[in-house]
């Protein structure tokens, strides 16, 4: 009878596991329309490529190498970790139904599928931020490098068993280790890139590019908003008991709490601030609150929980802002909610949790950035010397959409784009064509 129970357990903690890796997975999916609805229309399918291929090459690079350093078998060091190619075997009947401490609860498949789109996730915070002139197969390329071998070295540190965890360094799961891992790539990224032609005046004027479709970015901050459930509720691990359930409810109802906070109180900073509401200042505020509770999403009240989020909300808010002073040109705003708010919501953990110190918060802080900000640059310098990082200005002058894809997002809407569809091709029907003989005049679109 032991047995049965152990194995029920293990299979519905997989399951559940598994449902998790799905909401996450999904998140792909927000990314994708956030950051398309927030470029202009002449970039959107070259972000939607980047979305849809960043997913699948890291995917790949995880399961073949980059899950086996942040899990090494064998590390080196609490430094360095080890490696080795591919997945080893699943866990066996024997070794669930014989109990006792070390038992496995869930399948290592279904750990390493909830890694993996972790893995992918932190690579999407970068895709935002370089929107509108980084090169699409150099963005891939870096991909490679960041989920091979740049975020699973970082991710050894805390998950994996590596300094960080001995130290104490308390990060549920991921506002530094996921979130602010990524704004850091992103921020030696955009650094590097530079900001997109317009975008600052000679006098230091900022100037909006507006998005070309916010209903599509709205879509986006709600599938992103879904798929944290199962980010922070599935980093319980288990759920098959009475405790655990309890729990995963908990860290459901501070999540959603946290998004609703930070998004109102970012819109009404908007409204004081500008007269107005922005709603690219609520969908970021939003997605602030959520950045920052998932530093630690169980042990707060829902009272704090709202707090947490409502300060994600005034952090996220004057990082855009203070962002744009500087010259540091985010189309999306991911710097600013992954990375600000990320580090808020580290800090936030001192708040509940009896084992977080201010000094294990802080190295733990600055050892993942400086890792992740130099190691990241160091790769896009190389990437930069051998294959360049950003278009031509003519290429972003254009539409990275017609120099990189072939395609424009909204053809019917572009000015010249029927005129250069192949002569006598039917165009019914057609959902997207390419973009042949002489390129249309697609001014500051």
């Amino acid at each position: 009878m032991e047995g049965m129970i152990a194995q029920l357990a293990y299979a519905l903690d997989t399951f559940y596991f598994l449902m998790s890796t799905a909401l996450v997975m999904w998140m792909a999916a927000g990314f994708a329309m956030l950051e398309s609805g927030l470029v202009r229309s002449k970039n959107t399918v070259e972000i939607l490529n980047k979305n849809i291929l960043l997913y699948g090459v890291a995917t790949i690079v995880y399961g073949v190498i980059g899950y086996n350093i942040m899990y090494p078998g064998d590390p080196v060091s609490s430094w360095l970790p080890g490696a080795s190619l591919f997945l080893g075997a699943d866990h066996s009947v024997d070794a669930v139904v014989a109990g006792g401490e070390g038992a496995p609860y869930y399948s290592a498949m279904s750990d390493f599928i909830f890694q993996a789109v972790f893995a992918a996730a932190t690579m999407s915070i970068v895709s935002g931020a370089v929107a509108e002139r980084m090169k699409l197969w150099s963005f891939l390329v870096f991909a490679v490098f960041m989920v091979a071998f740049i975020y699973p070295v970082e991710g050894y540190w805390k998950w994996g068993g590596g300094f960080l965890a001995q130290l104490g360094f308390q990060d549920f799961a991921g506002s530094v280790v996921v979130h602010m891992a990524g704004a850091a790539a992103a921020l030696a990224a955009v650094l590097l890139i530079g900001p997109r032609k317009g975008k600052y005046g000679p006098n230091g004027e900022v100037r909006a590019l507006p998005g070309a479709n916010l209903p599509l970015s709205a879509l986006g901050m709600f599938i992103l908003w879904m798929g944290w459930f199962g980010f922070n509720g599935g980093s319980e691990l288990k759920i098959a008991n009475v405790e655990e359930a309890n729990a995963v409810a908990r860290i459901f109802v501070n999540t959603n709490a946290a998004a609703a906070a930070g998004m109102v109180v970012a819109a009404l900073l908007s409204r004081l601030r500008f007269g107005k509401t922005d709603i690219t200042m609520s969908i970021n505020g939003a997605l602030g609150g959520l950045v920052a509770i998932t530093a630690e999403p169980l042990l707060p009240s829902m009272g704090l929980s709202l707090l947490v989020g409502g300060i994600g909300g005034v952090v996220v808010f004057f990082s855009v802002l203070a962002l744009d002073r500087a010259r540091v040109d985010d189309p999306v705003g991911a710097i600013s909610v992954h990375g600000t708010c990320g580090i808020w919501g580290i800090f936030a953990v001192l708040l509940t949790h009896p084992d977080a110190t201010f000094l294990g918060q802080l190295i733990g802080t600055g050892a993942t950035f400086a890792w992740m900000f130099a190691a990241s640059a160091v790769v896009l310098l190389a990437i930069k010397a051998v294959m360049g990082l950003r278009v031509s200005d003519q290429e972003e002058l254009e539409g990275m959409d017609v120099h990189e894809c072939g395609m424009l997002g909204y053809p019917e809407f572009m000015p010249g784009a029927a005129a250069s569809e192949p002569e006598g091709e039917d165009r019914d029907g057609a959902v997207s064509r390419p973009v042949g003989g002489a390129q249309p005049s697609l001014g500051a679109s």
